[in-house]
């Protein structure tokens, strides 16, 4: 029998970012069980399946929840919680899926035996919510994947090509449909500058497809001149797009973690990101911040990275340098020694 049996049932859904984490760490263990349904099962059937079948399956061992989730009636157990959205923005969550989480975290997190968070920020928001004590949530770090490299100019080219972009000279947005990823305010911020910069400089939201993705059905919102959506971007064309790009843009309102600012770092690209949340604690000295709330302050930003070249190559530098401390090799050791210290209590 495995020391550690791993919950897998989110590894199967569409790739997120939890996701990712799951199956970026698992491929640097060993040595693990693993438990999920045997086909793919979502929403509240898939919660249904956690909460009955799963413990009914596990067989004495630790379980290690790694996506937000978990049994209650599994004491034995450490969970990975990656943000607490669903307590600070329920506006943003639909509401069966909010009210479960509420209903959920603070319960699980009390009877699991340890906790794991992705950042200094998200364990501050735990402690919040959760009768729980400092010292039973621990944080470990994202990592990035080693895709994620300044790319040379034949690959960067040929991914412009591959996604028809108007110009090789632009700023990279990761859109999304979520209110949170701040897009809106972000295009804002764009029509009221982008007169200003020179004429083959533009915005590309690598993402939703069109307005309405972006915005909502009833959206009425133009787009701003000089903006071009990609629509969905194969993982294998991400790092030449970011390598490629002037700057990239990240101006979200609220991230567990923020892998898209690592990525941008570790690809070379200058990064504007938020004050707020978890993105400084990523970012640090190697990104410029601005407040997501203020249209006018990420117009700023975004010219004064756009005008300002030496900043641009400064924060290349740094950004490099900064995103070679957050490794999934790393943050699966550090993981795995968790895993194992609480197996053996």
């Amino acid at each position: 029998m495995h020391e550690i049996t791993v919950n897998t049932r989110s590894a199967r859904a569409q790739l997120t970012g939890v996701q990712r984490y799951t199956l970026e760490l698992l491929a640097r263990m060993n040595d693990f069980g693993t438990i999920c349904p045997t086909r793919p099962i979502h929403g509240m059937k898939g919660h249904l399946w956690e909460q009955t079948v799963l413990p009914a399956r596990l067989s004495g061992s630790l379980l290690w929840s790694p996506a937000n989730s978990g049994p209650l009636a599994v004491t034995r157990q450490v969970l990975t919680i990656h943000d607490m959205t669903f307590f600070d923005h329920p506006e943003w969550m639909g509401r069966k899926f909010g009210q479960w989480y509420r209903f959920l975290t603070p319960r699980l997190a009390s009877r699991v035996q340890h906790i794991i968070t992705v950042s200094e920020f998200t364990k501050q928001r735990i402690l919040a919510h959760c009768p729980v004590a400092s010292e039973k949530v621990s944080v470990v770090h994202n990592g990035v994947s080693a895709t994620f490299r300044p790319m040379d100019k034949e690959s960067i080219r040929a991914v412009q090509l591959q996604l028809q972009l108007p110009s090789s000279r632009y700023v990279l947005a990761l859109g999304s449909v979520e209110p949170r990823k701040n897009v809106f305010r972000l295009l804002k911020a764009w029509a009221e500058v982008q007169s200003s910069l020179p004429d083959d400089i533009w915005l590309v939201i690598a993402g939703g497809k069109g307005s309405k993705r972006i915005f909502g059905e009833s959206a009425t919102f133009e787009l701003p001149p000089r903006v071009h959506v990609t629509g969905h971007v194969p993982d294998d064309a991400l790092p030449a797009l970011y390598s490629g790009a002037l700057c990239s843009a990240y101006v979200s309102m609220y991230e567990g973690f923020g892998l898209p600012v690592l990525e941008a770092m570790a690809s070379g690209t200058p990064t504007l990101t938020s004050t707020t949340t978890s993105l400084p604690e990523v970012g640090g000295e190697a990104v410029l911040t601005v407040d997501p709330n203020s249209v006018e302050g990420i117009g700023r930003g975004l010219k004064t990275l756009l005008e300002n070249a030496e900043l641009r190559a400064q924060l290349r530098s740094c950004g490099i340098e900064r995103s070679a401390q957050f490794s999934w090799d790393r943050a699966a050791k550090a993981t795995w020694d968790i895993l194992m210290k609480e197996a053996r209590r």
